[in-house]
């Protein structure tokens, strides 16, 4: 009998039926790893995915990274280097790649800024940002995800509304893989307990009052207080830049 808590992926006998077993091998790791700490749904991944693993990051913390590279050195971590990110950011990839024990992996859109102004127009960002997004973010993103099984990102349920019923590990259909969101039930203070103890890595922007960091053109600081991510986008009502949704 299959137990998603322990048995790898070991064989792939038709293609056809591959999806089919992953996406049931996700829906029992949800409920095996509901209540698990975070390095217990770590190592559950690892087990089954070994080398064809990797970590998504957004460079605001490496929460994630930390938790990750102590069960399982030489992950790859996948940064979006959009063209737009705050120079603190691209310094938080560069000192992650030096201090953990992990391969940062930059992944660039198809296009440069300059290469995307001349065809779509000047400030894509601030015309149509969902566009934007899908450009400098989703398609690399589905590009660079492409060589692995599955993923780990640092998502947590109380970030946005739409990520309120996100589990410990789920299908994701679009990709056809594996998500893997181990401190997806954490508060914003278990975070803070977590980096001031561990020591972790933080982008300085986050004690300047960025609490949620995407590109330099579309984030704001936020009144001590506020919804943590209402410097993202503001005013046009986007929450999320389609990764995670």
């Amino acid at each position: 009998m299959s137990n998603a808590a322990t048995d790898p992926v070991t064989s792939h006998p038709d293609a056809r039926e591959e999806p089919i077993r992953m996406e049931r091998l996700a829906a029992q790791a949800a409920d095996a790893l509901a209540d698990a700490p975070a390095e217990e749904i770590i190592r559950w991944a690892v087990d089954q995915f070994g080398d064809r693993l990797c970590i998504t990051s957004s460079m605001t913390d490496a929460v994630i990274i930390h938790l990750a590279s102590q069960v399982k050195p030489g992950l790859d971590v996948i940064f979006l280097d959009t063209g737009y990110h705050f120079a603190e950011t691209l310094g938080t990839r560069d000192a992650v790649s030096a201090v953990y024990p992990v391969n940062v992996v930059n992944v660039t859109p198809s296009r440069t800024v300059e290469e995307q102004d001349a065809v779509l127009g000047p400030r894509l960002y601030g015309r149509n940002p969902d566009l934007c997004c899908y450009f400098r973010k989703v398609v690399p993103l589905e590009r660079a995800l492409d060589p692995y099984d599955a993923w780990l990102t640092g998502v947590r349920r109380e970030e946005t509304n739409a990520r309120s019923d996100t589990k410990a590990v789920q299908w994701d259909a679009r990709r056809q893989m594996v998500k893997v969101n181990p401190i997806v039930a954490w508060t914003q203070e278990q975070v803070d307990t977590f980096i001031a103890e561990q020591g972790v890595l933080v982008n300085p922007l986050v004690y300047d009052g960025y609490p949620s960091i995407g590109c330099a053109t579309c984030t704001l600081p936020v009144a001590p207080g506020a919804d943590p991510r209402s410097g993202r986008w503001t005013g046009t009502g986007k929450t999320e830049c389609g990764i995670h949704t």
